[in-house]
């Protein structure tokens, strides 16, 4: 009988880190969301309804498109009055980067 192998947390490290850069590459896998993270590269920080005058798209795809963003931490955002103001998450995109590099 043969012995499973047991699982070092060394792999599960491994195993996380592999997770996480599917979960970024997903989120940053349609080309809106590659344009709104261009776009808030390029302004460092805008209110949804910019970011729906700059796209020929309603603002309820731009929004859930900033959603998918925002739940894989790619962008965050800071809610003034009516208004969401987002930003780039610098942290998980050198993170990304990284990652992506290492492949």
């Amino acid at each position: 009988m043969a012995k499973k192998k047991m699982i070092s947390i060394r792999d599960k490290k491994i195993q996380g880190d592999r997770e996480t850069l599917a979960l970024l590459c997903k989120a940053l896998c349609h080309p809106t969301r590659l344009k709104i993270i261009q776009y808030l590269k390029q302004v460092d920080q805008c209110i949804c309804g910019t970011i729906v005058d700059t796209l020929p798209l309603s603002q309820s795809t731009v929004s859930q498109h900033l959603k998918v963003l925002k739940e894989a931490d790619l962008i965050r955002g800071e809610v003034d009055g009516p208004r969401t103001c987002y930003c780039l998450n610098q942290e998980i995109l050198n993170q990304f980067k990284k990652m992506a590099a290492e492949l």
